[in-house]
C-alpha cells in the first residue's frame, strides 16, 4: 500500500508540474486520471490533498505564485472529482439503502401485524370448532337420549295398551258370566213358575215377585258392568 501511494504521489508530483509548466495549453485529463488511481487505492479527498500540498512545497517561490495556486487548484479539483463522486453515489447508495431499510422496516411491521393477525385469527378458528364440535357432541348426545326416550316410550304405550286391552277382556269375561248366572237363574225361575202357575198356588205370587227381583238386579248388574267397561275402555 505504501509503495502505491508514493507512486501515485510521484505521479501527481509530475503531471501537476508538467500542467503548471504548460499555462493555458495545459489539459487536466491527467488530474482526473491520477483520481481515479487514488479511487481504486481507496483514498480519501484529504489523502490527496497532504499528496497536492507536498507537491506545492517543493515548487519555487516566484511573484506568479498565486495565479500557481490557483491553477493547481484546479488541477486538485479534477484530481479529487472521482472520490468526491465515488462519495456521492455511496451517499446515495447509502441514502437508497437508508430508504430500503425503512421499506423493509415497515413490511416487516406490517408482516409481524399480519401475522398476528393470523395467529389470532386461528386462534378464534381454533375456539369456534372446538365450541362448534361441543355443540356437536351434545346435540349427538341430546339426539341418542331422545331416540332411547321414544323406545321406551313406545314400550310404555304397548304395554299400556296390552294391559288395557287385558283388563278390558278380563271385564268382558266377568261380564259374560254373570250375565249367563243371572239368565240361568232366570230361566230356573221361570220353569218353577211354569209348574206353579199350572197348580194356582200362592207360593206363585211370591215366585213372581223374587224372579222380577232377580231382573231387576241383573240389569243394574249389567249396567254397572257396562260403565266400568266404558271407563276402562277410555282410559
Amino acid at each position: 500500500m505504501k509503495q502505491n501511494l508514493s507512486r501515485l504521489s510521484r505521479r501527481y508530483a509530475g503531471a501537476l508540474k508538467k500542467y503548471l509548466r504548460q499555462g493555458s495549453r495545459g489539459t487536466v485529463h491527467p488530474a482526473h486520471g491520477l483520481g481515479l488511481q487514488a479511487v481504486k487505492l481507496g483514498l480519501e479527498t484529504l489523502d490527496v490533498a497532504k499528496i497536492h500540498a507536498a507537491t506545492l512545497a517543493t515548487l519555487e517561490t516566484s511573484s506568479s505564485r498565486d495565479g500557481i495556486i490557483k491553477r493547481a487548484e484546479i488541477f486538485f479539483t479534477e484530481a479529487v472529482s472521482p472520490i468526491e463522486k465515488t462519495h456521492h453515489a455511496a451517499r446515495k447508495v447509502s441514502a437508497d439503502l437508508s430508504q430500503v431499510n425503512k421499506v423493509l422496516d415497515r413490511r416487516v411491521l406490517d408482516l409481524a401485524a399480519s401475522n398476528r393477525s393470523l395467529k389470532q385469527s386461528i386462534v378464534r378458528r381454533k375456539t369456534a370448532e372446538k365450541a362448534l364440535n361441543k355443540r356437536e357432541a351434545r346435540s349427538q348426545k341430546l339426539l341418542d337420549e331422545s331416540r332411547h326416550l321414544q323406545k321406551h316410550l313406545q314400550r310404555l304405550t304397548h304395554q299400556i295398551l296390552a294391559a288395557q286391552e287385558n283388563k278390558r277382556k278380563r271385564i268382558s269375561r266377568e261380564l259374560q258370566d254373570e250375565i249367563a248366572q243371572t239368565l240361568l237363574g232366570i230361566n230356573v225361575r221361570m220353569l218353577t213358575l211354569k209348574r206353579e202357575a199350572a197348580a194356582g198356588t200362592e207360593r206363585f205370587k211370591k215366585d213372581i215377585a223374587s224372579t222380577q227381583r232377580l231382573v231387576d238386579n241383573s240389569i243394574r248388574s249389567i249396567k254397572r258392568f257396562a260403565r266400568e267397561f266404558g271407563k276402562h275402555h277410555e282410559a
